[in-house]
């Protein structure tokens, strides 16, 4: 490993939260704290209100990844979804559900991950961290979840 590499992953690990609600963004931002785990840099955050503000600063900075609220105006799913559309190098995204059924939505936006709101302060950093990690290790995993397998729900379920 370089010595580029030993720094930037010793540096600060640069995390942006979208939420159009404030109190929203401060939950997520209490819940990582300073650092999302001990094999972690400490974080450096920055946060967004508004889509075109989030956009813009994705497209001239380097983020590691992205929190975004599923919830938001406009919805962090799209907006998660046109990131991945016409961002090269976009971070990976956590995107928070509020529904367990809005888990296969999440797949069309193709985020890394989700996370459940309200907040989790235990399970939101830890499911940041997997994502970081993934991510660092070039595993670029689909979103999956335990709480709904996409297409299940469906009238159009092969064998009926």
């Amino acid at each position: 490993m370089s010595e580029n590499q030993d720094q930037s992953a010793s540096d600060v690990l640069k995390v942006v939260i979208y939420s159009s609600d404030r109190l929203v963004r401060e939950q997520i931002r209490l819940a990582l704290g300073r650092k999302i785990a001990s094999d972690l840099p400490e974080l450096d955050i920055t946060e967004f209100a508004t889509g075109p503000a989030l956009i813009k600063a994705l497209d001239n900075g380097q983020f590691d990844v992205a929190v975004f609220d599923a919830e938001a105006r406009p919805g962090g799913m799209g907006l998660s979804h046109q990131i991945k559309d016409e961002i090269p190098g976009a971070p990976p995204i956590v995107l928070l559900i509020a529904r367990a059924a809005d888990a296969w939505l999440a797949t069309w936006s193709r985020a890394e991950g989700i996370s459940p709101y309200p907040v989790d302060p235990i399970r939101l950093p830890d499911d940041v961290a997997q994502v970081v990690r993934d991510h660092r290790a070039g595993r670029r995993t689909p979103l999956s979840s335990d709480l709904v397998i996409p297409g299940s729900g469906s009238r159009h379920q092969s064998g009926e």
